[in-house]
């Protein structure tokens, strides 16, 4: 996967908080890439440190000039940055465009939990991967090795935002004029993770009679909505203003459409815990509705499990719809997803998907999945490392 860096000068620009980025560029260099690397902030500066450093302490309005003076300066080809969506990385993708420079953007996996995406141009809503199930079904998959399993990578992404957040506030001189993508006051963000903590602890009780339920099967028929981080990217690429207007439709749909037996369970996204909680908006609706009950809301619980389980899966554009897609169970995606394609989700209305989900096409999801694990994931988590 790293063939396309060999021997090339990379321009590393921000990456997920941690040392990933570092590792990435010592992997690259044992492939006679050149690297050089752009701080923005002294959290950059926590997990990256060289010689190939540049520090951009400049205004935004002035970013432009300097990624382009840069781009010609060191004669870079390949430009490499975690998110596609940062308004510092969206200018530097415009000009490494204009200049001809190659762009590879990361993200965490499509196929999760053991894979990292690495993709040409754009991921999610900006990939260009092909979306017609034709071009799949012509492929011949081979077999692939088995991959190494990341194990539980929350406990690190928590300490390196932590860090990462503390670092940036102390030495915010550093970079008097930075703006991140996101909010990252150190005490506001600690607060946040107890709250978080707190939250998913007053739950364990709950979520684990309904677990229990799941394995039993003592469940009625339910549809499982996965909720996605508020502040996520992927919003970008769906006609919803926020959370709260996807659950807003899904509910309204649901309780006009859905058979009068059915549940419709709204699980929470494990990292919005501390920012978000939607028990209220939940409980209005199930009222204004008249659901009586219908309407369930989780946390901490077995998703894999859920997900056999579930009738159907209703998302935005999250990639649990790709794990949902990959245990079997019928996915309507609601926004723009690399896999919203017919044979592997619901192409009709959302109003349609309660009462008749229809099927996933197998063999197509393994030719997809093969793709894709072929083209653009690598084993491994932005939160360790990648497995080569």
């Amino acid at each position: 996967m790293l063939e396309p860096f060999e021997n090339r000068r990379v321009l590393l620009l921000q990456g997920p908080a941690g040392p990933f980025f570092r590792r990435f560029a010592a992997q690259l260099r044992q492939r006679g890439a050149r690297v050089t690397k752009v701080n923005f902030n002294a959290g950059d500066d926590l997990f990256y440190r060289g010689s190939e450093v540049r520090h951009y302490r400049g205004t935004f309005d002035r970013w432009r000039a300097f990624v382009t003076d840069l781009l010609r300066r060191e004669a870079i080809n390949v430009v490499v940055l975690f998110g596609d969506w940062r308004r510092y990385h969206r200018v530097a993708i415009e000009q490494a465009r204009a200049l001809g420079v190659e762009v590879y953007v990361f993200e965490e996996g499509y196929l999760r939990p053991d894979f990292v995406t690495l993709e040409r141009g754009g991921v999610n809503g900006c990939s260009s991967l092909p979306r017609d199930p034709a071009f799949y079904r012509r492929l011949t998959p081979t077999d692939l090795p088995k991959p190494r399993p990341v194990g539980r990578t929350m406990p690190q992404a928590a300490w390196y935002a932590t860090a990462y957040a503390v670092t940036h506030g102390l030495l915010s001189w550093r970079y008097p004029h930075y703006e991140h993508h996101r909010s990252i006051r150190p005490f506001e963000q600690a607060g946040q993770w107890l709250r978080g903590a707190s939250r998913r602890v007053k739950r364990m009780k709950t979520d684990r009679a309904i677990d229990e339920a799941i394995a039993a099967g003592s469940l009625p028929p339910f549809f499982l909505v996965p909720l996605q981080v508020h502040l996520d990217a992927q919003m970008l690429h769906c006609p919803f203003a926020s959370v709260d207007a996807f659950i807003e439709q899904v509910v309204q749909s649901f309780a006009r459409h859905a058979p009068a037996d059915t549940v419709l369970m709204l699980k929470h996204h494990p990292l919005d815990r501390g920012y978000r909680d939607y028990g209220d908006l939940l409980n209005r609706l199930d009222q204004a509705h008249q659901l009586r009950g219908r309407l369930r809301y989780v946390d901490a619980i077995n998703l894999p499990a859920a997900l056999r389980a579930a009738r159907g899966t209703v998302v935005i554009n999250s990639t649990v719809g790709l794990s949902s897609i990959h245990h079997g169970t019928p996915v309507k995606c609601l926004g723009t997803a690399v896999y919203d394609m017919a044979g592997l989700t619901f192409q009709g209305q959302l109003d349609g998907f309660w009462r008749d989900p229809g099927q996933v096409d197998g063999p197509l999801y393994n030719r997809f999945r093969w793709w894709l694990r072929t083209h653009n994931q690598i084993n491994g988590s932005v939160w360790t490392r990648l497995h080569l």
